[in-house]
């Protein structure tokens, strides 16, 4: 069975609404909340809740309300909300240690040593590990600066859609351009490339005869002396973009980026902050390509819920000097001995196997059976149990519809599923729950999905050219 050795890591086998969310705890929280923080706090702003404990793929609001987590705290929660193992392991590293700079302690080389198993062979015997600061940010900042360091070159190669994080360097690598518009100027010679984006590929081609186009042009931009990109010092991707739409790069484009990347000598980084850890089916997203990394980034999904972040690198980079890249909170050791509780979790419940056969045989098949329902879903795509489905006014112009798409967050919210919504227009519902989510729960899950989107749609359906109702309060 799919879910009996999770069985009871959840809350819940089941959403239970007892309050319409927000509940009268929930809104004076969130009142408060809104009075002391700044208002770049985020995510409460789309779904308005105070959460108050989690369990598995599970969570519970203060007015008592359940819900069921198709969010995992933005790709973190790879074992679950409050894994035993993971806060079992924390509160003993708690009584003995709690701070120890990059000192060598027991728990930091247990956690080498399982950082190191769970690297492809090739990578393994040619890594060395750099503990960064404790968020992704860091660890993209970290691999620039290295590769920076290695190369002498300054510019950078990225590409539409991604996301590496808000940090200086690592917002300039990101594709959104109004996260990024009143911090001009920005880090100087960052270039952004076309994602194999094949739904809506910017050549136009479709995936089976283009030839990989994207590809081609990104050698395109290497080989000519005039193409006006300064030779990067590296090229960094994600194997799926994330906050791009959950968008599964084709095995062949990673493994044409990576030729063109060797070809020309250029360190090729692969972002793992999100898609790695075993959310889509292996270990890492770019091991469905074959391909290896030059240096990876790791961070979400590795602490089991708290702060770490790990570079992994060919040890030929490792040309720094001593003091050369240092912070005060690289590696905490309690963030370790989680890390450690983690990777042991996750091998030893194959956590790559229960996220491909929960995505191949609960989620696409249901969500496929959805998408044929629906008028306004264009796409349904992804890898393990990270998923997106994309919403457009039409299915033939594929006009993004990204009120739509919010409009199913709320309901879905209001029903007791928390998604996220993401990609280039901010119109794809993505799925990536915790990997320890049920079957039960999946299903009890897409049902609520199912249920918004055709809510939704009815208050929509004599609409040639839809402009969006809401009958949501």
């Amino acid at each position: 069975m799919l879910d009996d050795k999770f069985r009871d890591l959840h809350l819940s086998n089941s959403a239970k609404i007892l309050e319409k969310p927000p509940g009268p705890r929930s809104r004076e929280m969130l009142q408060k909340q809104d009075h002391a923080e700044s208002a770049a706090v985020s995510y409460p702003k789309a779904i308005p809740v105070a959460f108050a404990e989690g369990k598995g793929a599970t969570l519970k609001d203060v007015d008592g309300n359940i819900y069921i987590d198709f969010f995992a705290g933005a790709g973190v929660l790879n074992v679950g909300h409050c894994n035993p193992e993971v806060v079992e392991a924390a509160k003993e590293q708690m009584d003995k240690l709690t701070h120890a700079l990059d000192f060598p302690t027991p728990i930091r080389m247990e956690l080498v040593d399982e950082v190191l198993s769970v690297l492809p062979t090739r990578l393994k015997n040619i890594a060395k590990l750099l503990f960064v600061a404790p968020t992704g940010s860091d660890a993209v900042e970290s691999a620039m600066k290295l590769a920076k360091f290695n190369t002498g070159r300054i510019g950078m190669i990225s590409f539409e859609g991604a996301y590496h994080g808000m940090t200086a360097g690592a917002i300039t690598l990101t594709a959104n351009k109004a996260l990024k518009q009143s911090l001009m100027p920005m880090i100087p010679e960052v270039h952004f490339l076309p994602y194999a984006y094949c739904y809506r590929c910017p050549f136009g081609r479709e995936y089976s005869e283009c030839g990989l186009e994207c590809a081609r042009y990104l050698e395109h931009v290497l080989e000519d002396p005039k193409s006006g990109v300064v030779d990067p010092a590296a090229i960094i991707i994600e194997a799926v973009q994330g906050e791009g739409g959950s968008l599964p790069a084709p095995d062949e484009f990673l493994k044409e980026v990576k030729r063109i990347s060797r070809e020309y000598c250029v360190p090729l980084i692969v972002d793992e902050i999100q898609a790695g850890m075993s959310r889509t089916g292996k270990m890492w997203a770019y091991q469905h390509s074959g391909i290896i990394p030059d240096i990876m980034t790791i961070s979400k999904g590795i602490g089991g819920g708290l702060p770490l972040s790990v570079l992994v690198f060919d040890e030929k980079l490792d040309t720094w000097e001593k003091g050369a890249h240092v912070g005060t909170f690289r590696g905490n050791v309690v963030a370790l001995a989680a890390g450690v509780a983690t990777l042991r979790f996750i091998k030893k419940h194959k956590l790559w196997n229960h996220a491909k056969r929960l995505g191949e045989d609960v989620f696409f098949p249901y969500l496929e059976e959805i998408q044929e329902e629906s008028r306004f879903i264009g796409d349904t795509r992804g890898k393990g149990l990270m998923i997106g489905v994309e919403f457009v006014k039409d299915k033939k112009s594929k006009q993004p519809w990204t009120e739509f798409a919010k409009e199913i967050r709320k309901a879905c919210y209001q029903r007791g599923l928390i998604v996220e919504i993401g990609g280039h227009f901010s119109n794809v519902v993505r799925f990536m729950p915790p990997l320890v989510l049920t079957k039960e729960l999946a299903e009890a899950g897409l049902e609520i999905f199912a249920d918004s989107v055709r809510e939704v749609e009815n208050a929509n359906k004599d609409a040639e050219f839809p402009t969006l109702t809401s009958q949501l309060s």
